[in-house]
């Protein structure tokens, strides 16, 4: 069997024929690698940034170095109203709708191709996670979702980032493992499970990839 390869099945979809496409882009390791994928492939795609009000400042400034380095076509989805409280304490759940869910699924309603960094690995909500999937955004409307890393071990991205001198969100360096929302993220609590750091173990996702088990 030929090993699937990343980069090949990127160029694939994105054809000149190939309608509009985006990345979803949290400015994390494997988010790194999709993009540089996606910018070699086609340098103006969009690269939606859920900005939530809540993001750790070296979050920021990464993505703002990067986005100047690489010339990227930043789009930073807003929610529709500004942080206020705290939901994120009282109902993260909510929270996530109203700040990442809800604002992604009126931006993706644009595209035809969706990229996102999800691996298998991640968590075991995303254990049957397929390279390319067909999603159903909630007016009805399908869209095909890819994710070139999904079979893809951490070892790997940290060796894709090395090789190709990609920089990484500096948070990396003080131990965090899985990066969101400077209020839900923590150091991880269990060692073996990168995302033990986020919404202090209450869930395991914000919503972006649930909302739909596509067709």
């Amino acid at each position: 069997m030929t090993p699937f390869n990343a980069e090949e099945f990127v160029r694939s979809l994105l054809t000149a024929e190939a309608g509009p496409a985006c990345v979803t882009c949290s400015f994390q390791a494997e988010d790194m690698v999709v993009l540089d994928l996606v910018r070699k492939a086609r340098p103006d795609a969009a690269v939606l940034f859920l900005d939530t009000g809540y993001h750790f400042p070296e979050t920021y400034a990464y993505r703002d170095r990067m986005a100047r380095a690489w010339g990227l076509n930043l789009v930073n989805v807003l929610p529709e109203v500004p942080p206020e409280g705290n939901l994120y304490q009282t109902d993260p759940t909510q929270c996530c709708k109203i700040r990442k869910v809800e604002p992604l699924l009126r931006n993706l309603a644009g595209y035809d191709l969706w990229f996102t960094g999800l691996r298998r690995e991640q968590s075991p909500t995303r254990a049957n996670l397929q390279v390319l999937e067909t999603q159903v955004l909630p007016g009805g409307r399908h869209l095909q979702k890819a994710s070139p890393l999904a079979h893809w071990k951490m070892n790997e991205v940290w060796a894709y980032l090395a090789v190709n001198e990609i920089e990484h969100l500096p948070l990396y360096d003080s131990g965090y493992t899985s990066i969101g929302c400077a209020p839900c993220t923590t150091l991880p609590a269990d060692p073996s499970n990168p995302r033990s750091g986020r919404w202090a173990g209450v869930k395991l996702e914000c919503g972006i990839h649930t909302f739909s088990q596509g067709e």
